[in-house]
């Protein structure tokens, strides 16, 4: 695993933490994660990091809308939590960042959802990620 995957762990946990509790501050979240990972072998990308945290959760309001009406039947308020976050730093990535190729954002993604989602989570994840860089980067993506 590399230190951008690590990288997106990290964020994936600070995001997670921040949408659980409304009163936590982005630093108090980025500095939880790096805490905890002192003493790992993996060294995140510590700019990186605060980039995806501090701006998935800024552009949250923006990037929400997108989400859900890439998700079809599903409001964004009835996802778990940890697929929420996941959605969140994937179109921040896609539709934001745009520093990393779309279908390595998705492989990206799903692999978070492997990691810390459901069994379904990996799937729903692609699909929904899927449509929004239709959206945001329609020509990165193929058309099937």
């Amino acid at each position: 695993m590399g230190a951008r995957h690590f990288t997106r762990q990290l964020a994936l946990q600070a995001l997670y933490a921040l949408d659980a509790n409304p009163v936590l501050t982005a630093n108090e979240a980025i500095g939880a994660v790096l805490l905890e990972a002192e003493g790992d072998e993996r060294a995140p990308d510590g700019e990186r990091l605060e980039e995806l945290v501090r701006g998935t959760w800024a552009k949250a309001k923006e990037l929400d809308p997108m989400v859900e009406k890439a998700s079809k039947n599903w409001k964004l308020s009835r996802m778990d939590r940890v697929d929420r976050s996941i959605l969140r730093l994937g179109a921040y990535e896609l539709c934001v960042m745009g520093d990393v190729p779309a279908p390595v954002v998705l492989s990206e993604a799903v692999e978070l959802a492997k990691e810390f989602g459901s069994p379904d989570s990996p799937a729903f994840i692609n699909g929904i990620l899927d449509r929004v860089a239709r959206e945001c980067r329609p020509e990165e993506v193929r058309k099937d």
